[in-house]
């Protein structure tokens, strides 16, 4: 009987590697198809789901008023922002504008 037990753990532990592996193959192979379509195929005749756009990043406290020193250490952590690509072109400006009006 215990050689039994172990057979059929022995392929339940198979069947479920085999199909997480699958799975993943699977999900990996559609998204490189899903890329190859939108250059292959006109955009009135794609169906695909595109998920919605991440949430744009919350706004940056406002500042007490400070020296140039700490509005310069803002404007470098803001410039870090956006080349991170967390913040938009039109984002730095208005957050820089913010910086150097306050």
């Amino acid at each position: 009987m215990p050689g039994l037990l172990r057979g059929v753990a022995r392929t339940a532990v198979v069947a479920g590697t085999a199909t997480a592996v699958s799975n993943r193959v699977s999900r990996r192979q559609a998204g490189r198809w899903a890329q190859q379509e939108p250059q292959q195929a006109p955009p009135a005749q794609q169906q695909y789901y595109q998920e919605p756009p991440p949430p744009p990043p919350p706004a940056a406290p406002a500042p007490a008023p400070v020296g140039m020193g700490s509005k310069i250490d803002q404007l470098k952590e803001l410039a870090g922002l956006k080349e991170q690509g967390i913040l938009t072109d039109a984002e730095f400006q208005v957050q820089k504008e913010r910086i150097l009006n306050s």
